[in-house]
C-alpha cells in the first residue's frame, strides 16, 4: 500500500497522460495503457468523456450497457450503477473518474 500511497501523491494528468514517480521511477499511461494493463476494452472510452452519448447510436449504447452490466440480455441501453459492475470494471471506473477525467468534464 505504501507506493499506492506514493503514485497517487505524485499522479498528474496532463492531456489525457497519467504521470507519477513511485520509487524513482517514473510512470505514464493513457487510456489505452492502462486498459491494456488491466486487460480491460478502452474503445468508446473517447466519446465516455463527453456528456452527448447519442453519436454513438442506440446500437452501440446497447452494446456498452450490455458490457458494462455484464447483462447480455438487456434490449435497450440505460445507466450502469457502479454496484452492478464486476470488482475490475468498477477499480477502472473509479480510477478514471477519480483521476483521468478533468472536473470539469
Amino acid at each position: 500500500m505504501p507506493d499506492l500511497a506514493k503514485f497517487y501523491a505524485n499522479c498528474v494528468v496532463t492531456k489525457g497522460v497519467v504521470t507519477s514517480i513511485v520509487n524513482g521511477h517514473d510512470l505514464y499511461f493513457d487510456a489505452k495503457e492502462l486498459g491494456e494493463i488491466l486487460s480491460v476494452p478502452v474503445e468508446g472510452f473517447d466519446v465516455y468523456v463527453h456528456k452527448e452519448k447519442t453519436v454513438l447510436g442506440a446500437e452501440r449504447l446497447l452494446q456498452l450497457t450490455q458490457k458494462l452490466s455484464q447483462q447480455t440480455t438487456l434490449s435497450a441501453p440505460c445507466s450502469v450503477k457502479k454496484g452492478e459492475m464486476t470488482p475490475m470494471r468498477r477499480l477502472l471506473f473509479w480510477f478514471v473518474i477519480k483521476n483521468s477525467i478533468p472536473q470539469g468534464h
